[in-house]
């Protein structure tokens, strides 16, 4: 066991001593309350409570880990692609596939509003932008923006707009392989 292991039991265990209660109680009075933010869980329980900033900070993590959010959707993906934006989700699930075509090491994580593509760092982000469309971010950086190779946002520099499976083309295909293997 690494010492940071070490330290991080050592500091569960601690819990009921260092606040007043076990982390399970901690956790179901956080439920109910819906905090969004980790931050948010750390300032409440500071001025609130008293407890220290430490575990305060860990009583946060660990409520978040466990889904303590009121508000944390069950499948984040079938919420996204529910109602108006059913149709869309055949083009999401061969963006998905594709995507896991590239290596074993492709990390499909749900948001509440997208689906990040990771490797060691994102590499794709897909939205249901519109009820008719997904945004494709691409994190490819320093790539010009041409024809359907759009500029995006901070966190993926580009952006292509899928609204069906005959868009998800042997271009696309390869900004997907390339943002991949930038992100290695």
């Amino acid at each position: 066991m690494s010492t940071i292991d070490k330290q991080l039991e050592t500091m569960l265990a601690n819990i009921p001593e260092k606040t007043g209660k076990p982390l399970d109680q901690w956790l179901a009075q956080l439920a109910p309350l819906g905090f969004a933010k980790h931050g948010e869980i750390v300032k409440f329980l500071k001025s609130e409570h008293g407890v220290t900033h430490g575990f305060a900070n860990l009583i946060a993590a660990k409520a978040l880990e466990a889904g303590a959010r009121a508000d944390a959707p069950a499948d984040p993906v079938a919420e996204q692609y529910s109602g108006a934006k059913a149709a869309l989700k055949p083009v999401y699930d061969a963006v998905v596939a594709y995507a896991q075509t590239l290596g074993d090491d492709v990390e499909i994580a749900p948001k509440k509003a997208s689906v990040s593509l990771r490797r060691k760092k994102q590499f794709a982000l897909i939205t249901a932008a519109t009820r008719t469309r997904i945004d494709l971010g691409l994190a490819l950086k320093g790539e010009p923006a041409t024809g359907r190779l759009e500029t995006y946002n901070a966190m993926c520099s580009h952006r292509v707009r899928l609204e069906s499976l005959a868009d998800l083309d042997e271009d696309v295909r390869g900004w997907i392989a390339e943002a991949y293997s930038r992100a290695g």
